[in-house]
């Protein structure tokens, strides 16, 4: 099946299995502990289980590394799908409207498809590569902001970074902190968001994977954060700390974090 078609499949589903559980107790119930480390809550499990049962359907990948259960062999030809099945479950659980469903699929170690559901607004956020990235189907682009002053930033530090994180965020006109960095990345893709750091180390493969991808075939720029190449391993306990950016901003930005 078309990687396309078969994501808005399996968002469906999710949809239908997950928004039950949003802002319920239920849904918060703490049922294990998943591969990432972290404690696996009812609404991440059965998001995950309904997507795992349709890729075996169809094959759509030989190998799926996923937040709660790590990595499981699905039996496809070829490819590898990162998971993130709930990407903020804080907010889904609190009744914030701010969580997706995050699939990326790659090939010899390099995405080639992302996809990025908004499970609370409806909007599917869409790339492959050197072919763009789109939101509900239509092509999107960074912003142009080319001065820190004028930005809109979502920025995570750590309490022991030194003051210069600090600086950057009194630099910028508007910080905003949204919980789901999937979708704060594909904000940036869209022109929302000029940027989109986290500087705490634990942002993981399944997180980020289809995002960036969003984010770089709209002409936005990812790095890590001295502004190299930015590798994942495919491992979900392992984090790295990321700056994206619209592009014009980039080089500002990690001089500050320098």
């Amino acid at each position: 099946m078309e990687f396309a078609k078969a994501c808005r499949e399996i968002a469906a589903a999710v949809e239908e299995v997950a928004l039950p559980l949003v802002n319920t107790i239920e849904g918060g119930e703490v049922i294990g502990m998943g591969a990432a480390l972290s404690e696996t809550k009812r609404i991440d499990k059965v998001a995950e289980e309904i997507v795992i049962e349709h890729l075996r359907e169809h094959g759509l990948c030989r190998t799926l590394i996923s937040e709660e259960c790590g990595r499981v062999e699905i039996g496809g030809s070829a490819g590898t799908i990162f998971l993130d099945p709930i990407d903020g479950t804080y907010n889904a659980l609190a009744g914030i409207p701010f969580y997706a469903l995050s699939i990326a699929y790659a090939e010899q170690g390099e995405v080639i498809r992302g996809f990025v559901r908004d499970l609370a607004n409806g909007e599917t956020f869409s790339a492959e590569r050197g072919r763009g990235a789109c939101l509900d189907g239509r092509p999107i682009t960074t912003s142009s902001t080319g001065l820190l002053e004028a930005s809109a930033m979502s920025i995570y530090g750590r309490k022991f970074d030194p003051a210069n994180v600090m600086d950057l965020g009194r630099t910028i006109r508007r910080w905003r902190l949204l919980g789901a960095s999937a979708l704060e990345l594909c904000y940036v893709g869209a022109g929302r968001l000029d940027g989109f750091i986290d500087l705490r180390g634990t942002l993981r493969v399944t997180d980020a994977a289809a995002g960036i991808l969003v984010c770089t075939e709209a002409g936005g720029v990812v790095t890590d954060r001295d502004g190299d190449t930015l590798r994942f391993p495919d491992e979900v306990w392992i984090g790295r700390c990321l700056v994206a950016t619209n592009g014009p901003l980039h080089r500002k930005v990690i001089e500050y974090l320098r």
